[in-house]
């Protein structure tokens, strides 16, 4: 009974740790997440406000803490590849979420099994 009692102490010690360690890859990934949609909608906005500038405007982006001159059509370019870039960051971290969340239900499927099992050949 003493040995039983050790493997399912041991399997839900387990499941404990595995818990805490996902939920703080999924607050993680959800922080990263609301970040890369945060700045997908700044450079909407941003893009479309560049939109309605008038022919010849002058253009300028920022490297560190210098502006450097650049072609609207090169400023429009640099923001639509930031949004796309986001966008497919966010697809790959909310598989990532999905994958983690599937990972934990197993084990927590696992562990009901073997307590499951443990009762049965009592």
């Amino acid at each position: 009974m003493a040995k039983v009692d050790m493997e399912l102490k041991k399997a839900f010690t387990e499941l404990q740790e595995k818990q805490i360690e996902t939920a703080q890859k999924l607050r993680i990934a959800d922080m990263q997440i609301e970040n890369l949609k945060r700045n997908k909608q700044h450079a909407s906005i941003t893009e479309r406000e560049i939109n309605a500038l008038e022919e010849g405007t002058r253009t300028y982006e920022s490297v560190g803490r210098m502006f450097y001159l650049t072609p609207v059509e090169k400023v429009k370019e640099n923001l639509g590849n930031k949004q796309k870039t986001a966008e497919e960051k966010i697809k790959v971290l909310e598989s990532s979420k999905s994958y983690l969340e599937n990972s934990l239900q197993e084990a927590t499927k696992n562990l009901r099994e073997l307590v499951q099992t443990k009762k049965d050949r009592e």
